[in-house]
């Protein structure tokens, strides 16, 4: 992995810090950052909050990241995003799932064990590919069968 320098990866910590964990609730243990704040704003606070994430992953990848690290991180603030934005509970979701500090916790490891961190991500994405292909099939299949159901039962009605 490319080092740039101990500052590049300190200015992407202190700023997923803030984005997730720089704010804590006085006599709880319970924190959260600015990314569940903006969320409180329907669609520019979630398109702000994914701009800013997306300055994380630009800087990771200036750091020479792999790109199953990248994906991986991408998938953290895509589920982040899609959740965060649903009415009522994306506040709450923003506040637990803390994509950001997710993304610096891969970049570190990457750091420290690229080969181990890119074997991970490698099998993730694997994982997340074959669930797709399961959600596919399973989707066409049942499609097939109301389909046909609805064909019979038209039959019969007419």
């Amino acid at each position: 992995m490319n080092q740039l320098g101990g500052n590049q990866l300190a200015r992407v910590r202190t700023l997923a810090h803030w984005l997730d964990d720089g704010i804590a609730i006085p006599g709880t243990r319970m924190r959260f950052g600015v990314d569940a704040i903006l969320d409180v704003v329907p669609f520019a606070g979630d398109l702000a909050g994914v701009a800013l994430s997306g300055w994380i992953m630009l800087q990771a990848a200036r750091m020479g990241a792999s790109r199953a690290t990248l994906l991986r991180m991408g998938w953290n603030v895509a589920i982040d995003a899609l959740a965060g934005a649903v009415p009522g509970i994306g506040v709450f979701f923003d506040a637990a799932w803390k994509a950001n500090l997710r993304n610096v916790a891969l970049l570190e490891r990457q750091t420290l064990d690229p080969t181990g961190t890119r074997r991970a991500s490698r099998r993730l994405l694997l994982a997340l590919a074959a669930a797709g292909v399961v959600i596919v099939v399973a989707g066409t299949v049942a499609t097939i069968y109301l389909l046909r159901a609805g064909a019979a039962l038209l039959r019969h009605t007419f």
